[in-house]
């Protein structure tokens, strides 16, 4: 039988490899990725060939017949359209690489309108008509075809007008001005009239003032009596129209804030309030007399100047001799007594003025609030992202401090005098006027009650912790956090937080560093707690983290030397007191008297820095309603904002570890890391500590999977992590965390 053929089907045979390219292949394919860099380069050539054939300085048959169509077309707008152009292939050519410049959308759009509005101005300031267009003359046939149905519709007139509020329109786009710019630049531009106007006629302008503050509901007297011995009456308390700076966006709108009102004093009441401290101080044979009132919202300051009294001199002749200012400091008592007011504070002198200033109550107390301070000129003048409304002083006048230059603020008061009310009108002012990218919040508060209603917001690191256990694991962090910061500036060259983010402003792979304000309301709590660790970083923290842009604000309503130490006030030296309950602890914060007389209620006394003598100053006042809309607009603002857990957790945990085993074990772990084998004596000798106490170590180091179990008879152990391991106690601490979730 003969044998059939295979009937499986024959494998198809392999295509012919394709032909290799040819160099004008190889050379149009590599150049493809780069079409639209080659498309812009040709554009920025053509364009920049036309400028320069526009005035003659090149020709060619073919420019010159293109320039010509330009110039019928544009006019004079030949010139600025081929720039343009140009700029535009440049841009296109550049695509691919970093930019030195950016370019928005609104920039171009604007741009362009301010070309097509200038080509049919220049045909209505001119008169050109159609042969002139044909010639080339003013804005071509394009400014011709836009300027002449307007002319002819509104008139030459409206027309210009128009014309012009589009050019204004389009620089508007340019610089990235709205509507809100605007209206604060006419504010600015009327508050600079005003001050030209004091400058040209001084006394008319302050007598305008006068009769505006009086409609507001304020009582002044003239500032510039004609007779040299007439009281002076000065009130400040009138809002101004500070410049306004541009807002980002996403901050809240100044209407969320309520508006305070002025309360007026009349003329009988100042002139009875004189009349009792003239004759109070005669009949102590004191003669003196009254020259200035400052009213403020909670007290009126009344300025004593001392008058001269006779005695003999050693000849027996008469003298006259001043009334020393020491004898009406010492009449306080009876002042208070003459004028009946409750509480009564002398403050001989008052710094900068030649007189002795008698602060008495007044009888209704104005409600300061945040807002009136945020607008005010003294506010506007700091320029800071850290300023912050403190309130008004004795004469009305607005008062803001400026966190970054304190840079760190002692606060104390007894219970409700209106220390945590300071604090939250800080805070308030604070994530007011910054974004979270700006600032960040770091809170503790042991009374659990305060600032609890801050959580949720961006600004907020974490939660507001209120543990101390875990307080002080937040300052920890805190000195790891200023480490690092200084590291960074180290890397760049920058000697503070505004120099490093000034440096990498242009860097896209690196972020700028927040600024980071700390609060802590109330520090006996931490120091009957853990008062060697609280006030070591405290310490550290206000000696070395101003310039890292980390800044304490710490409170307490116990201000006794075992809570503010020496050390603590010598590293705080912005202080802000409220009533205290004696005198000895107005002297322990602001080492003078003068916090024990206060009124309560947000009457304050802050000693800055720079300063002599602290300044009385009534405190802003911000209710729960203000509160809630502030952090409800942030939360309504950043809807997908998620809070990241808290950095000093990892932390925390290690110490709780540490306190749970031993204090020692970090250094075993480095001396771990560096040797391949080790025993319970080598780390007795190195660490030098007992016997029971190495080995208890050695057994904490085998649970954390470091060093191996013993083997029969033997003492050294071989181990199981190396010196470039970075944390080997984090590891564990997450390897922990993972195995609870």
């Amino acid at each position: 039988m003969s044998r059939s053929k295979s009937s499986s089907p024959r494998s198809p045979k392999r295509p012919p490899d394709p032909p290799p390219s040819t160099w004008d292949e190889r050379i149009i394919n590599s150049l493809i990725p780069w079409r639209v860099e080659i498309a812009g380069v040709t554009l920025f050539i053509l364009s920049f060939v036309t400028f320069l054939a526009l005035p003659g300085w090149t020709s060619a048959r073919w420019l010159g017949w293109w320039t010509s169509l330009l110039r019928q077309t544009f006019g004079w707008g030949a010139y600025p359209f081929a720039l343009s152009f140009a700029a535009a292939g440049l841009h296109v050519a550049l695509r691919k690489a970093e930019r030195p410049y950016h370019l928005h959308a609104a920039q171009v759009i604007g741009l362009e309108l301010i070309l097509l509005t200038a080509l049919p101005l220049s045909h209505q300031l001119t008169g050109a008509a159609l042969p002139d267009a044909y010639l080339g003359n003013g804005g071509g046939l394009i400014g011709w075809a836009l300027s002449e149905p307007l002319r002819d519709f509104f008139g030459p007139l409206l027309a210009t007008l128009f014309y012009f509020g589009l050019l204004a329109y389009g620089a508007a786009l340019i610089f990235g001005f709205g509507w809100d710019d605007l209206l604060q630049g006419l504010n600015t531009l009327s508050l600079r009239l005003r001050l030209w106007a004091q400058r040209v006629a001084p006394v008319e302008a302050e007598r305008m003032e006068a009769e505006r503050e009086t409609e507001m509901g304020g009582e002044t007297a003239d500032s510039t009596p004609t007779d040299p011995d007439e009281l002076v009456i000065i009130n400040d308390s009138a809002p101004t129209q500070p410049r306004r700076r541009r807002r980002d966006k996403r901050l809240p709108p100044i209407d969320l804030l309520e508006k305070g009102g002025i309360v007026s004093m009349s003329k009988d009441e100042i002139d009875a309030k004189k009349q009792i401290i003239e004759q109070t101080l005669a009949d102590f044979r004191l003669p003196a007399e009254v020259t200035e009132i400052r009213r403020g919202p909670a007290v009126t300051q009344f300025g004593v100047l001392p008058g001269y009294i006779e005695k003999t001199g050693p000849d027996g002749q008469p003298k006259q001799q001043k009334v020393r200012i020491g004898q009406i400091a010492a009449l306080q008592k009876d002042l208070t007594l003459a004028l009946a007011a409750p509480r009564l504070r002398i403050q001989a002198p008052v710094p900068g003025r030649g007189v002795v200033g008698i602060e008495v109550p007044n009888a209704e107390v104005s409600v300061v609030r945040l807002r009136s301070v945020i607008e005010s000129n003294a506010f506007d003048k700091l320029k800071s992202p850290l300023s912050a409304g403190l309130g008004r002083d004795v004469s009305g006048t607005s008062i803001a401090i400026d966190l970054a230059k304190l840079p760190h603020l002692l606060v104390a008061g007894t219970t409700g005098s209106g220390k945590s009310v300071c604090i939250n009108a800080i805070i308030s002012c604070l994530i007011f006027n910054n974004t979270p990218e700006q600032l960040q919040l770091v809170m503790i508060d042991p009374k659990k009650v305060e600032l609890i209603r801050f959580n949720g917001i961006p600004h907020l690191i974490g939660k507001v912790e209120t543990e101390a256990d875990r307080a002080v694991g937040v300052l920890r962090w805190l000195t790891a956090e200023m480490d690092r910061r200084y590291e960074m500036f180290t890397a760049v060259g920058a000697r503070n937080l505004n120099g490093y983010n000034r440096k990498i402003a242009r860097r896209k792979d690196v972020k700028k560093l927040p600024y980071i304000a700390v609060f802590i309301d109330e520090l006996a709590d931490l120091m009957y707690t853990y008062p060697g660790d609280v006030e070591r970083t405290l310490c550290r923290l206000a000696q070395m983290a101003r310039a890292t842009g980390i800044h304490l604000l710490v409170a307490t309503q116990r201000p006794s030397t075992d809570v503010i130490t020496g050390l603590i006030k010598a590293n705080f030296p912005a202080r802000l007191s409220f009533a205290v309950a004696s005198s000895i602890d107005s002297r322990v914060i602001l080492d003078t008297v003068g916090a024990d007389h206060l009124l309560g209620k947000g009457d304050m006394l802050f000693l800055a820095p720079d300063a002599s003598a602290p300044v009385r100053i009534q405190g802003v006042f911000v209710n729960d309603i203000e509160i809630e809309r502030i952090v409800n607009h942030w939360q309504t603002t950043m809807p997908d904002f998620e809070p990241h857990p808290a950095p000093w957790e990892n932390l925390i945990a290690r110490h709780a570890l540490l306190d749970e085993t031993d204090s020692m074990l970090e250094q075993a772990i480095e001396i771990v890391q560096k040797k391949d084998y080790v025993s319970t004596s080598f780390l007795q000798r190195r660490l030098r500590i007992g016997y029971p106490r190495a080995a208890r170590i050695m057994e904490h180091l085998y649970e954390m999977g470091l060093v191996e179990d013993p083997k029969a008879g033997g003492k050294t152990r071989r181990t199981f992590v190396d010196e470039d391991a970075e944390d080997p106690l984090g590891d564990y601490l997450s390897h922990q965390d993972d195995e609870e979730v």
